[in-house]
């Protein structure tokens, strides 16, 4: 059994999102156990230089994590024909940018998403992508969630018979900042840093919902600045300019012929109370399902209670009881990690990969198209990516 080295340039790992769950949680954990598995027994070693601009941040982190290299020149980086991979997960802004640059320097690239603020520049870096012969691929990370996973799992077993439709509900309260110290960065408020509740989830919800239940056909949406006043990480007051909340109506193909609806809430103003931060609520013939990130309740047909309907009498019925659950029948590794581990063997010895930079532009689509029906207030078709 041999080792091999791959060399991996990481970009914007000084962010909350690259550092804990791309760095830290994936990487590092893949080193740590020795590195990721092939086929033939094989052993691969990501061997990761850190670049960003805060050269006192990446020195910093580095040492954190025992990784030996870092810098802050990332045309050097692209230069050095022993590092493969190039992944990026800074601003959104710049993101086509950075990639074209490194496709064209001969690196296979795997990024964050969105992988674009604009379907037009998504759709020309996926394409320049497919043509260039590298590898590439986006994040899709819930689709590796145990929750997820368990709620493909009944699907594929035919358990809901005909899906009719979702119930997606997210989100939770982020604080202001006023009165208590925020949990999210403050540049997610304001669209002209790139932030927006549709910006950011609409893209994870497109491939959640092409993939469990049915291609996105089209899309109604509404979106909210609800809380019109934020402080920053400093304290300072500023005026958030970006949609905190939006509300969509989606009609999916269905798998069984038949349009599946999709209702999607999602807020960074709203209190919880359901099972998770984010749930998905499945109807269908023969049966229901309630994911959240790691559990999976279901109510098959055959035990499907009857409740009444009586205004006048408190209701005796604990429907929260009513629900089997679905047992953990194998460990879930980080989802973030696990789609690391299929991108490096992809890259490795071309295992298949179907979480690609198109998927990814997909997301994008979705993206521009609830924009626009926001802006427009009315239903958005979406139409087969000119790719």
């Amino acid at each position: 059994m041999a080792t091999q080295r791959l060399g991996l340039i990481m970009h914007g790992v000084t962010g909350r999102m690259g550092m804990n769950q791309h760095l830290i949680r994936s990487i590092c954990a893949i080193r740590a156990q020795g590195g990721v598995t092939l086929s033939n027994g094989d052993k691969v070693m990501p061997d990761p230089i850190l670049i960003g601009r805060n050269a006192e941040k990446l020195e910093a982190l580095a040492k954190a994590h025992h990784i030996a290299r870092w810098g802050t020149d990332l045309d050097q980086a692209l230069e050095n024909e022993h590092d493969a991979i190039f992944f990026d997960a800074g601003t959104t802004q710049m993101r086509p940018t950075l990639l074209a640059k490194a496709i064209r320097a001969g690196k296979h690239v795997y990024c964050e998403k969105p992988i674009a603020t604009n379907l037009n520049q998504a759709v020309e870096i996926a394409r320049l992508a497919e043509d260039s012969g590298l590898k590439h691929g986006a994040v899709q990370d819930k689709l590796f969630l145990p929750g997820l996973r368990k709620l493909d799992m009944l699907r594929r077993a035919g358990f809901f018979g005909r899906v009719l439709s979702l119930r997606l509900e997210f989100g939770y309260w982020v604080f202001e900042g006023d009165l208590q110290p925020i949990q999210r960065p403050s540049w997610n408020y304001r669209s002209e840093d790139g932030g927006g509740m549709i910006l950011d989830m609409m893209c994870h919800w497109r491939y959640v919902l092409d993939n469990l239940f049915g291609a996105v056909q089209s899309v109604s949406c509404i979106s909210a600045t609800h809380i019109p006043r934020r402080w920053d990480e400093a304290g300072r007051p500023y005026p958030a300019t970006a949609d905190d909340a939006a509300y969509a109506t989606c009609q999916l193909a269905g798998h069984h012929g038949e349009p599946v609806i999709a209702q999607i809430n999602m807020s960074w103003a709203t209190r919880v109370r359901r099972d998770d931060l984010a749930t998905f609520h499945v109807d269908g013939t023969d049966g229901s399902a309630v994911a959240g990130l790691s559990s999976c309740l279901a109510q098959p047909r055959v035990a499907t209670p009857r409740p009444v309907w009586n205004p006048d009498q408190k209701q005796t019925m604990n429907f929260f009881a009513q629900w089997q659950e679905i047992p953990d029948t194998q460990p879930y590794d980080n989802g973030f990690k696990v789609q690391w581990e299929h991108f490096i063997r992809h890259v490795a010895e071309d295992a298949p990969y179907p979480w690609t930079l198109p998927e990814g532009a997909k997301g994008v689509q979705l993206v521009e198209a609830a924009l626009q029906s926001c802006q427009q207030r009315r239903w958005v078709d979406l139409a087969p990516l000119p790719l």
